[in-house]
């Protein structure tokens, strides 16, 4: 470890209980957060959304509430 970290760990076990359990929940987040999706992804999932948009405004498609859907998929998976 270098000095730094061990100043930071010896910081650290000086904070509550509650305190050192949300400081290990951010670094394990921050060690496994998802990547930034590059600028075209971000680009072509936001020109897909204004598609999808349109098609509902427009009527183009069939809208299927929620719950239909989830009963359909459990139905599914029940094998029925």
């Amino acid at each position: 470890m270098t000095q730094l970290t061990e100043q930071l760990l010896h910081q650290a076990l000086q904070l509550s209980q509650d305190e050192r359990e949300e400081l290990a929940d951010q670094l394990y987040l921050s060690l496994h957060a998802p990547a930034e999706p590059p600028a075209e992804v971000e680009a072509a999932w936001n020109q897909e959304i204004a598609r999808r948009i349109g098609e509902v405004e427009t009527g183009s498609v069939t809208l299927v509430a929620a719950e239909q859907v989830h009963g359909d998929v459990r139905k599914i998976l029940n094998g029925g």
